[in-house]
């Protein structure tokens, strides 16, 4: 078997159920912008920190499931779903982290270490891929905990970005103004 398949040529691909749509449909946008934050993820990995590490493997796997909702217009009980559950882990990593961390008092400047400032791309694209999901939302019904679940791994990875780059000695810069 191939990778190629020539089908998409014309500018069209499949959803999953068959249906043939164009390369720039919302649903498209949204599961290729959330490929594309995983993929990042994918550069940041290993960060040296094995809590933020095991917890970016377990996103990477979230984002395959995140995927699968958004290129699923009428997703079967048995299609995998994200869940509170899901969301629930993301806020826990998030707690954890802040526990660690001096409270916030001011914007941050994207950057630090190298697996900050990986993270912090990532969380940009995370914003994305949910803004693409909330446009797709606009169009079309999806499950709420997708938004749910993208809004708060944006969260998670600037609290990583701030973790990995206290863990490693690299001070955050505020913007000056």
């Amino acid at each position: 078997m191939t990778v190629y398949t020539g089908r998409g040529d014309e500018g069209r691909t499949d959803l999953r159920g068959a249906e043939r749509v164009s390369k720039t449909d919302a649903r498209i946008e949204a599961y290729g912008t959330v490929d594309e934050a995983n993929s990042l993820l994918g550069t940041v990995l290993p960060t040296g920190h094995g809590d933020v590490d095991s917890a970016l493997r377990a996103t990477q796997n979230h984002l395959h499931v995140v995927q699968a909702e958004l290129a699923t217009p009428d997703p079967g009980d048995d299609d995998p779903r994200i869940d509170d559950a899901d969301v629930a882990e993301v806020e826990a990593w998030i707690d954890d982290a802040d526990e660690e961390l001096e409270p916030l008092s001011h914007f941050v400047l994207p950057g630090g270490s190298e697996a900050g400032a990986r993270l912090h791309h990532a969380r940009s694209v995370v914003r994305r891929a949910e803004r693409r999901a909330v446009a797709l939302a606009d169009e079309e019904p999806i499950d709420e905990t997708v938004l749910v679940y993208l809004n708060r791994l944006s969260d998670a990875l600037f609290t990583f970005a701030r973790l990995v780059n206290a863990r490693d000695g690299v001070r955050e810069d505020a913007p000056t103004y």
